[in-house]
């Protein structure tokens, strides 16, 4: 087995939860995040007809490519580069980050005693000579015990919902409506350690 060649890598994510993950599986991380002028949101633009899994993966290329070429721009050294993306879906039907507090309680009562896929979507430039990307997609199932209205109005009102895949986190104080989960807890999160330790390995990151 090849000997690791990179000792940390870029990290192009906002998202606090996948800096915890990283960190958490004990990986060296900087963030490469977007410039002031750059339009991260446009990245996340549906296509019509777009199935989730096809859309989180492409979102993840997108973010992919954007940050290769951030890292160039700079002039930073090289090192691999992680991307990922996270989508909630019923059956066919995306659900966003909310756009306002309206949206978000149409997704929230959209989720109400029922089950939904998270999709979370990873990429990795390995960097080197032998540049190449990895990726890998993680499904799991949710489902929520009913939420009365009482419920929604209060877990909007602690602004929680917005910034995130169908209007909540399952760190959050929701976490206590979720009735049953079928696949990666860290993938809900944002960011699925199992899928993103063997594309580590492959990409011959030390962790």
């Amino acid at each position: 087995m090849s000997l690791p060649l990179h000792t940390f890598v870029y990290l192009a994510s906002q998202s606090p939860r996948r800096r915890q993950l990283l960190t958490q599986l004990g990986v060296a991380h900087e963030l490469l995040l977007p410039d002031p002028d750059e339009d991260a949101e446009a990245l996340e633009a549906l296509l019509p007809r777009e199935l989730p899994a096809d859309y989180v993966q492409r979102v993840t290329g997108l973010k992919l490519k954007a940050a290769r070429a951030r890292r160039r721009q700079r002039g930073l050294p090289d090192a691999p580069i992680l991307c990922s993306d996270t989508t909630v879906a019923i059956g066919r039907r995306i659900l966003g980050k909310p756009a306002d507090a309206d949206d978000a309680a149409e997704m929230l009562r959209a989720l109400s005693g029922r089950s939904h896929r998270v999709l979370t979507a990873v990429a990795l430039c390995t960097g080197g000579q032998r540049r190449r990307t990895l990726a890998a997609l993680s499904v799991s199932t949710v489902r929520f015990a009913p939420l009365d209205d009482a419920t929604i109005a209060a877990y909007i009102a602690s602004g929680e919902p917005f910034g995130k895949a169908g209007a909540y986190a399952i760190q959050s104080q929701l976490a206590g409506w979720i009735a049953h989960i079928a696949g990666s807890y860290s993938a809900i999160m944002g960011l699925p350690l199992f899928e993103t330790a063997q594309l580590l390995r492959q990409a011959r990151v030390s962790f």
